[in-house]
């Protein structure tokens, strides 16, 4: 493999590149798009869910209690019924997400130093949301003067993530999953074209080996998956305000081994398909869709059973994202995330070499 040749070919690369609209602003629109679209539209942040208080005391301490409830941010009044067959329409309806039954008597057995029963009903058709809001009910419940408060007083605090937003998490994980969408289907689709075009058939006719045919191929568009990355994570941490807490630098070190084992498998999947629309469909089924449910980016993936679990560990999007998590969230180093780090490289390096097996293989 010469190196003069190498670049010679992936300058042609480049200028090719470089006339294709098309693949420019599928390269450099689309992730921002995706971008803005996943933080925007997936939040695991409730606020102002609507809650319906049915208060039969009507005393301070009830008055207090809801006050506490809709001053918190996380719940809005949406009514005061006098019934509970009321707030239990309402629940069956979908109109309130959370109804709060205080009992008569409640103050005067807070005044006795009697146990003062609260009943807090959530809605359960979204289970992720329910369970958020039962945690935000249980809290304010707990920090409630009187009789209400635990025997003892627990200490939580929460690492990493103090203010539970989920940008910060979210964020760091679009890292991972949109440089698996993009960066394969681009680079299958480059090397589909030359097939079904039969330009491929120039490498007959040049001294270019299929070695630096294939890394000629490999540099340009692991280029534009690393400003992919740059534009994705420059979006994320300022736009988006998601602090880094370790080092900028090695996140974009292991991009950069990331983004040349998602142009690998976009190698790959070069070689098993001949026509554009195979390559694409190809790419979209062995990238996409494993980054979005098997990657622990929404679903975290001890909750899965054991088969998913290891069919999880066959895809790289896995160990990127909890390098990229790992980095910005808790500002882990190279020695905590070491096993990622070897893990991905082995990765790049038998995909890569897949891949070039398979393409002599094609063309021989």
């Amino acid at each position: 493999m010469k190196l003069r040749r190498l670049l010679a070919f992936s300058r042609k690369e480049v200028i090719e590149i470089s006339r294709d609209r098309f693949t420019i602003g599928v390269a450099l629109f689309m992730p921002v798009m995706m971008l803005f679209l996943f933080v925007y539209g997936i939040t695991l942040d409730v606020e102002n869910a609507p809650l319906m208080v049915v208060d039969h005391d009507k005393s301070a301490a009830s008055r207090e209690l809801q006050a506490r409830f809709v001053n918190s941010g996380y719940f809005m009044l949406k009514a005061a019924p006098e019934d509970e067959r009321a707030a239990e329409h309402a629940l069956m309806r979908g109109e309130t997400r959370a109804a709060l039954f205080i009992p008569k008597g409640f103050a005067r057995r807070l005044g006795r130093g009697d146990g003062a029963p609260v009943q807090f009903v959530v809605d359960g058709t979204y289970a992720s949301t329910a369970a958020i809001l039962s945690a935000y009910g249980r809290a304010i419940l707990y920090a409630f003067p009187g009789e209400l408060r635990l025997p003892v007083q627990p200490e939580v605090r929460v690492w990493y993530n103090p203010q539970l937003r989920s940008r910060n998490f979210i964020v760091p994980g679009l890292f991972a999953v949109i440089l698996m969408a993009f960066p394969p289907l681009l680079t299958a689709l480059a090397v589909s074209r030359e097939k079904e075009l039969g330009t491929i058939a120039q490498i007959y006719a040049s001294p270019l080996t299929r070695g630096e045919f294939i890394a000629g191929k490999l540099l340009p568009y692991a280029g534009i998956a690393f400003l992919e990355l740059l534009i994705v994570v420059i979006g994320g941490l300022v736009w988006f305000q998601v602090p880094v807490r370790g080092s900028l630098t090695l996140l974009l070190a292991v991009g950069l081994l990331y983004v040349v084992c998602t142009v690998s498998i976009g190698l790959l999947v070069s070689t098993l398909v001949r026509t554009q629309l195979a390559a694409m469909l190809t790419a979209l089924i062995v990238t996409l869709m494993p980054a979005f449910l098997f990657s622990g980016f929404i679903y975290p993936i001890f909750t899965m059973p054991a088969g998913f679990q290891i069919y999880a560990s066959a895809f790289p999007t896995r160990y990127f994202l909890e390098l990229s998590r790992g980095i910005v969230l808790r500002g882990a180093g190279l020695r905590e995330l070491w096993p990622n780090v070897a893990v991905l490289a082995a990765y790049t390096v038998v995909v890569f070499a897949i891949a070039a097996w398979r393409f002599r293989k094609r063309i021989a």
